[in-house]
C-alpha cells in the first residue's frame, strides 16, 4: 500500500498510473471487439456453408 501511495504522490507516478488505466481500457475495447467480430464471423460462415 505504501507503494501505492508514493507512486500517487509522485507526478511521474501519477503518469505511470493514468497510462496504465488507458492501456487497460484499449485492452478491454480490444478484446470485446474481437469477440464480437469472431461470432459474427462464424454466423456468417456458417450461413454460406448452410447455403452450399
Amino acid at each position: 500500500m505504501y507503494v501505492l501511495q508514493r507512486l500517487l504522490q509522485d507526478r511521474l507516478g501519477v503518469t505511470a498510473v493514468e497510462y496504465a488505466l488507458i492501456a487497460a481500457l484499449i485492452a478491454v475495447a480490444a478484446i470485446a471487439a474481437f469477440t464480437l467480430v469472431g461470432t459474427r464471423l462464424s454466423t456468417t460462415f456458417s450461413t454460406i456453408a448452410n447455403k452450399l
